[in-house]
């Protein structure tokens, strides 16, 4: 079987979105699914520009976000035109942009049935990028749009049951099937912790909390700074780690400095997923994510393959990752309780093997290997004789419509 995927991100733009669509191109394969991905070129050299069944189609960067491509329509389009789409099963469009519309181009002239993943909410992210429009209109174009797009192709992927409860609530009609991002269990196990505190010069007796993602303004990251003030008066020797980079890098620093914060928290910048990630991993003895509109939140899932209870806010589909889980700890949205609940578990270093032990448990049930058979199986019920009318899945029962 050989699938066509579409997006309007793909790395080295690093998020949620590119590791998901890697995530699953590197496990398909195995369960008998090729795929060809179209996606933006970012200039320079490197693996990540030349590789195998990648389209780089050429672009102009986003007005007011540097890190993201606008594709050319037409250069996009010549691309897929060229290729022998007689030869593909059906269409995977991975974002709401100009992907999407090429998608829709490609289900009308070869028939093709055609799946969505609908990785991000948008209702709560558009005020951040355009915050001189009214924040109503920006919602309810955001769930038009969405109602839309997802009732224009044969079947839509959500990555929780919060995303696609919230699908329906926006009118979506075509069937809904609840499928998370795997990740590879194992990668996040290696990681040498030592290494990397001496490398920042953390002493090994320094608590640790630790946040990773993009420095995005969606992300509640200054909830975070609200924490680490709780903990410079309760817990002083403990200190948040904010790994990664993006558009709100310099406004949290700044706050940090103006706060009175830098002995408590730490920026430690991008890290590679190689081996300095797995590093960060395992030098922290928790991870904290206060972000409310994530969609899966998968780097939680990457920290308790490490081995760390999580403190985390139960909102949208980071409900489904920590349900159940007795590594994790889900306080109510407010510095003061999230903070003691990170302490707690920072002041009995002799649960650690006990809570590390539970964490890898609860991740190893979302391998990445799992996952991709899933999603192979709903490709081939979506192209199936009279499949176009499947009913949506919620963890194995139904999604009422």
């Amino acid at each position: 079987m050989r699938v066509l995927m579409l997006s309007d991100v793909y790395f080295p733009r690093i998020n949620g979105v590119s590791t998901s669509i890697e995530t699953f191109r590197r496990q398909l394969p195995a369960h008998g699914v090729r795929s060809t991905l179209l996606a933006p070129d970012y200039g320079g050299d490197g693996p990540a520009a030349v590789q195998e069944d990648v389209l780089r189609i050429a672009g102009r960067p986003v007005p007011g976000d540097p890190e993201d491509r606008i594709m050319r329509w037409r250069d996009a389009c010549r691309a897929l035109d060229a290729l022998p789409l007689a030869d593909y099963d059906a269409i995977h469009i991975q974002t709401p942009f100009l992907a999407h519309y090429l998608g829709s181009r490609l289900r009308r002239k070869t028939g093709l049935p055609t799946v969505v993943t609908y990785h991000t909410l948008f209702e709560d992210y558009l005020h951040h990028y355009a915050p001189w429009l009214p924040r109503p209109a920006l919602r309810a174009f955001a769930r038009r749009l969405s109602r839309q797009q997802c009732n224009a192709v044969d079947a839509v992927i959500a990555p929780s049951s919060a995303m696609a409860e919230r699908l329906r609530d926006y009118g979506v009609r075509q069937p809904i099937h609840i499928l998370p991002t795997g990740i590879p269990v194992a990668h996040y196990a290696k990681g040498n912790g030592a290494r990397f505190r001496a490398r920042f010069g953390f002493s090994a007796e320094r608590p640790l909390a630790l946040y990773v993602g993009r420095l995005a303004f969606e992300k509640n990251l200054h909830f975070l700074l609200d924490v680490a003030e709780q903990l410079r008066h309760k817990q002083s020797a403990a200190r948040i780690l904010l790994a990664g980079d993006g558009p709100a890098n310099v406004p949290l620093r700044e706050a940090v400095k103006r706060r009175g914060l830098s002995d408590s928290v730490a920026f430690v910048g991008y890290l590679s997923r190689d081996d300095e990630l797995p590093d960060c991993y395992a030098a922290a003895d928790a991870f904290v994510f206060g972000s409310k509109t994530e969609t899966q939140g998968l780097v939680l899932l990457e920290a308790m393959a490490a081995g760390l209870p999580v403190v985390c806010l139960a909102e949208m589909g980071v409900r489904d990752v920590v349900a159940n889980c007795p590594a994790a700890r889900t306080p109510s949205a407010e510095a003061a309780p999230f903070a003691q609940a990170l302490i707690d578990l920072l002041a009995h270093p002799d649960r650690k093997t006990t809570l590390a032990r539970a964490a890898r448990a609860h991740a190893a049930e979302w391998s990445d290997a799992a996952m991709a058979a899933r999603l192979a199986t709903l490709y081939r019920q979506l192209i199936a004789p009279g499949s176009r009318s499947l009913s949506g899945e919620l963890h194995g029962k139904p999604v009422q419509g």
